[in-house]
């Protein structure tokens, strides 16, 4: 089992090319199956998460070939519309599967998601949405069962502005013949790069980015070559670690359009950040400062994928921070891993109060999902001393080659298998 091996105390200092948003890029693969020929897919990062996709793409029988962040999907043998338990319990996203495989075969069969333990994310408002579609559905036995013999197109109110839900709404009605309307729909970046894609391979959706979505069905969609958008958590977790280690970064190959709620926060901790479309400068602080109250909250309010980085980075700043969970009721596990390197966070359900500056120092941690293993490398930047965290694994689920992208901004970081 991998570990990150990283001693603190050096200033983070460099240039960074963000990769491919692993949020966008799931649901598009998913998408690719809707087409009967090749799709390329650019800026394609390598996740663990997308390999499991790849998996996924390969049981139904599409062939794939991928170079560098490029990869090419070809559906044109397509034959499968179940996937197997094991693949899904793999990640949580595998769930956007289903409707592409509605939307495909007319019917579909899954097991329920599996994915990082960090709390209830029921797939309730997928189903209904199905559902309301005329999508039949029978959960049995951990399985679902969808046939969908008399599809058609409706107006549907999303109790919540699920990212899981638009999206396998518009994957299945994107072929339904009228007009669907989704009201109160997520809002997010890859949210457009779903519809921008769609509609590259002949779909016609609009209003992605707002809370309507209007989908007018159409008989065929072709193949295309399209480029995924930069990773907005990513880039939001590498100004987090120059921000801890009182460092300097460039990013580039991003979009700071999409990370307002993000970089607002940073500035009142204190960082200067100097933005253009596609860059993002962050300076260090001359004091970091504390922040009254964070939120998490669906786009454009502050990501829940970043609160943990975000929280490592409060217990360097003066004065205490609160932070609320507002999505995910799970997403405390780093805290028990910040206080064993020395940090003054306090619990009560999904508030936390991060008391600051804390002089942490290096320890053995362990990554329990994604983000908060993300927290502790951040964590470990502003330590005294090596840190040693375990479970790199999930790391791996959402940033590519980690230790690869710090190592050339000057940080002591290694792998060790």
């Amino acid at each position: 089992m991998s570990k990150l091996i990283i001693d603190g105390g050096r200033k983070m200092e460099g240039e960074i090319d963000v990769q491919g948003s692993k949020n966008a890029v799931l649901p598009i693969l998913a998408a690719a199956i809707l087409s009967d020929g090749k799709n390329i897919i650019y800026n394609c990062p390598r996740l663990r998460d997308v390999e499991m996709t790849i998996e996924v793409l390969k049981n139904l029988g599409c062939r794939v070939k991928w170079e560098d962040n490029c990869l090419e999907v070809d559906s044109s043998d397509i034959s499968v519309y179940t996937i197997p338990d094991e693949l899904m319990r793999q990640m949580r996203s595998s769930i956007i599967f289903l409707g592409a495989i509605i939307s495909k075969f007319g019917k579909a069969e899954v097991s329920m998601p599996g994915g990082c333990e960090i709390g209830n994310r029921p797939i309730d408002l997928h189903l209904k949405a199905l559902r309301q579609l005329g999508v039949e559905i029978t959960e049995s036995h951990g399985f679902i069962y969808c046939k969908a013999d008399k599809t058609e197109p409706a107006n549907i109110h999303l109790d919540f502005p699920s990212v899981g839900a638009t999206e396998n709404t518009m994957l299945a009605a994107c072929m339904i013949e009228g007009i669907t309307i989704i009201e109160n729909a997520a809002r997010e970046p890859e949210i457009v790069d779903l519809q921008n894609f769609l509609n590259r391979m002949g779909a016609k959706i609009r209003g992605a980015g707002s809370d309507t979505i209007s989908i007018e069905g159409v008989h065929k969609l072709y193949g295309v070559e399209y480029t995924i958008i930069p990773d907005r958590i990513v880039a939001a977790t590498y100004l987090a670690c120059a921000a801890a280690s009182d460092g300097t970064v460039i990013l580039k190959n991003t979009d700071s359009t999409h990370m307002g709620a993000m970089i607002n926060t940073l500035k009142d901790m204190g960082c200067r950040l100097y933005t253009e479309k596609t860059k993002v400068i962050l300076q260090p602080a001359k004091i970091l400062k504390s922040v009254d109250t964070i939120k998490t909250m669906p786009y454009p309010g502050f990501p829940t994928d970043i609160q943990s980085p975000f929280m490592a980075l409060a217990t360097q700043c003066r004065g205490t921070s609160v932070f609320v969970e507002n999505i995910f009721e799970n997403r405390f596990q780093h805290i028990e891993e910040l206080v064993r390197m020395g940090a003054d966070i306090k619990t009560d359900g999904r508030v936390a109060v991060v008391i600051g500056k804390s002089k942490l120092t290096g320890a053995k941690v362990m990554a329990k999902e994604l983000r908060g293993g993300a927290a502790l490398v951040v964590a470990a930047l502003a330590a005294e001393g090596t840190t040693e965290i375990e479970n790199v694994k999930y790391i791996d689920r959402g940033y590519q080659s980690i230790e690869k992208t710090l190592a050339s901004c000057g940080i002591d970081i290694k792998r060790k298998e």
